[in-house]
C-alpha cells in the first residue's frame, strides 16, 4: 500500500488529469510581505525564517533560470515532463497587478509551465489580483490560490503576529471560489498554545466555507526567529513527531474524499532547524501517517464529520 491509498494526493490528482507526473517549481519572484514592510507589521510572524518553508528556492533570480534550475533538478529526481511555477516565497500577490501579470506571465511562458500555484495571505487577494487568477485559469491553465491561514483561531493568529483573523480569509475564499478559483489552505498543526483539537476545529471552519485542497505543516523552531527565542527561554515546546503524525491522520479521516492534500508535512533543513529535529525527516513522517491510517483501518473521509469537532471560537 501507499499513502495515496489512503489520501487524495495532489501528485495522484495531477497525473490522472494530465496523463504524466506534474511538479511543482519553486519560485522567489522577489515579493515582500505586509507584516514585514510595516504595512500590517514589522518582522513577520513570530515563526517566520522564509527559507524554512522554501528550502529549495534560489534567491532572486531571473524566473527562467529559476524554472531552468528546478526542472534539471526535479527531472532527475522524479521524471516529471510538465510543471507548476509554485510562487511561493513571501506574499506572490502583494504588488500592483501589471507586475503580477509580467512576473505570472514569465513563468507561464515556459512550453512544459502548465499553470501556476500562487502562495500568498488571505488579506492580500485584491479584486483584480482574483480576476487575473480566474483570467489565465479560463484560458486553461492550472491555477491554484494557496492562503496561508495557518489557524481558525483569531487568539493564535495575534499570538504568533499574522496581522490577520479568520474573517480576512473567509472573505478571501468566497471572493475566489465565487470566480471558480480553486483554493488550498495551509494550516499549521503545533502552533503556541494549540493543541489537536484546535487542528480538528480549524479544519472544520475551512471546511465549512469550502476548500479545494489542504496543506499541513508541523511548526518549525529556526534560527532568526522570535519563536526560536521563546523556545530558548522554554515557552514553547514543540510537538513530538507522535503527536503530529496522530493529528494528521485524525485530519485525514476527517476531510471529505475530494477535497485534494497538497502537502502532509514539511521540512527544514538542518543548518537552520533549531526544534524538533524530526522536522527534517520527510519521509519517516510520511510513512508514519500511512502506518497509523493502516493501523486503524481508515482512510480520507472515513472518520466522520469534522462539524464535529468545532469549539466556539
Amino acid at each position: 500500500m501507499a499513502l495515496s491509498d489512503y489520501v487524495n494526493t495532489f501528485g495522484q490528482h495531477l497525473r490522472a488529469k494530465y496523463g504524466a507526473r506534474v511538479h511543482k517549481v519553486a519560485i522567489n519572484a522577489g515579493f515582500t510581505c505586509p507584516n514585514r514592510d510595516g504595512s500590517k507589521g514589522i518582522g513577520g510572524c513570530t515563526f517566520c525564517n522564509n527559507s524554512s518553508f522554501s528550502p529549495n528556492a534560489r534567491e532572486f533570480d531571473p524566473i527562467v533560470e529559476q524554472i531552468a534550475a528546478g526542472r534539471q533538478v526535479i527531472r532527475k529526481r522524479t521524471g516529471a515532463q510538465k510543471y507548476l511555477a509554485y510562487f511561493q516565497a513571501y506574499t506572490n500577490t502583494y504588488d500592483d497587478v501589471a507586475l503580477l501579470r509580467q512576473r505570472y506571465d514569465t513563468a507561464l511562458a515556459e512550453p512544459d509551465v502548465i499553470g501556476l500555484s500562487i502562495g500568498t495571505r488571505p488579506d492580500c487577494v485584491p479584486p483584480a489580483v482574483l480576476d487575473l487568477l480566474a483570467e489565465y485559469r479560463a484560458q486553461g491553465h492550472e491555477i491554484w490560490l494557496e492562503l496561508g491561514l495557518q489557524s481558525a483561531f483569531d487568539e493564535t493568529l495575534r499570538r504568533v503576529n499574522r496581522g490577520h483573523g479568520f474573517a480576512e480569509y473567509r472573505s478571501a475564499v468566497h471572493a475566489a471560489r465565487e470566480r471558480g478559483l480553486p483554493v488550498c489552505a495551509h494550516l499549521i498543526l503545533g502552533l503556541p498554545g494549540e493543541e489537536p483539537f484546535h487542528a480538528r476545529t480549524s479544519l472544520a471552519r475551512v471546511l465549512e466555507d469550502g476548500v479545494d485542497g489542504l496543506k499541513l505543516h508541523p511548526l518549525h523552531v529556526v534560527k532568526g526567529t522570535r519563536l526560536a527565542n521563546e523556545w530558548r527561554r522554554d515557552e514553547y515546546q514543540p510537538w513530538t513527531m507522535a503527536q503530529y503524525i496522530g493529528a494528521a491522520a485524525d485530519l485525514v479521516e476527517l476531510t471529505p474524499p475530494e477535497v485534494i492534500y497538497h502537502r502532509l508535512t514539511g521540512t527544514a533543513s538542518l543548518d537552520i532547524l533549531l526544534a524538533p529535529q524530526w522536522c527534517n525527516w520527510k519521509w519517516r513522517v510520511l510513512n508514519g501517517i500511512e502506518r497509523e491510517l493502516a493501523r486503524r483501518g481508515t482512510r480520507q473521509g472515513h472518520g466522520g464529520s469534522a462539524q464535529g469537532a468545532v469549539v466556539k471560537l
